[in-house]
């Protein structure tokens, strides 16, 4: 098992310089080890669990720490009282979200969406909707009604939420757009009304997508998905139909080049 000490050592040893101007940019305050997502990956991927060492990380301040802790974090062991201390030192889109993918995980996931969603404030709010971007498509989760009634919160009150706030709302947005049929109508509606929402993404060239076609492009992606996993399927059953008769096999298979 890894120590706090050895990780910060490989935190600051894949650091770099240029990740480290990077950071700030997407509001990450000092300090800062500027480690890429890549590497992040790389030292937690070993980790994933300890959630002790995760509660280190968080502790030792350091902003590259703080993401690792959030990954490596045991979310069966995620309590309300640790999510909410947290919370308290999130200052910046990154570990708002980082954190919110951890609770989408956890058993606390709908306590913590229903007391943070409609906070006054811009991070604690940020992560209660991004739970719901997270989790939306989760039927055992939420109802198409209580889905329903986000949408509907969502339409009236994006433009005056902040900054944050807006972005992760358009994302939960659709989320639920993509949920089923009973829902996307509504979505699209109060899409249309409230697109393009605004959001300042600072020196960073991040956007905030379009409901409408951000939905319609993943469905599409779904859909050729599908197409590719069903053909593969076919060929499979037809690849065991050949092993158990091979002549009805090739007769088939002249059948389709036939047609």
């Amino acid at each position: 098992m890894a120590t706090l000490a050895e990780v910060l050592t490989e935190l600051e040893a894949a650091g770099t310089a240029q990740n480290r101007k990077v950071y700030p940019r997407h509001g990450a305050a000092e300090p800062i080890l500027g480690v890429s997502y890549k590497e992040l990956t790389r030292i937690g991927k070993p980790l994933r669990g300890e959630h002790q060492l995760a509660i280190e990380l968080w502790e030792s301040g350091y902003h590259d720490a703080r993401v690792l802790a959030l990954r490596i974090a045991d979310p069966g062991e995620l309590s309300v009282e640790l999510a909410q201390r947290w919370l308290q030192d999130v200052d910046n889109y990154i570990l708002a979200e980082e954190l919110g993918r951890l609770v989408s995980r956890s058993p606390i996931v709908r306590q913590l969406s229903d007391e943070l969603r409609d906070s006054g404030e811009e991070w604690p709010a940020s992560v209660g909707w991004f739970i719901i971007a997270c989790t939306a498509e989760q039927p055992e989760l939420w109802s198409p009604q209580e889905l329903s009634a986000f949408v509907e919160q969502i339409g009236s009150q994006i433009s005056e939420r902040p900054n944050r706030v807006r972005h992760e709302m358009n994302g939960a947005l659709i989320t639920i757009g993509l949920r089923d049929d009973s829902l996307r109508q509504s979505v699209l509606d109060t899409a249309r009304t409230v697109c393009p929402v605004e959001v300042d993404h600072g020196e960073t060239g991040c956007k905030t997508p379009d409901v409408e076609p951000y939905i319609e492009r993943t469905l599409a992606r779904r859909a050729e998905l599908a197409a590719r996993r069903a053909e593969k399927a076919r060929a499979r059953a037809a690849a065991g139909e050949a092993e158990r008769d091979p002549t009805r096999a090739v007769a088939a298979a002249h059948h389709r080049r036939t047609r």
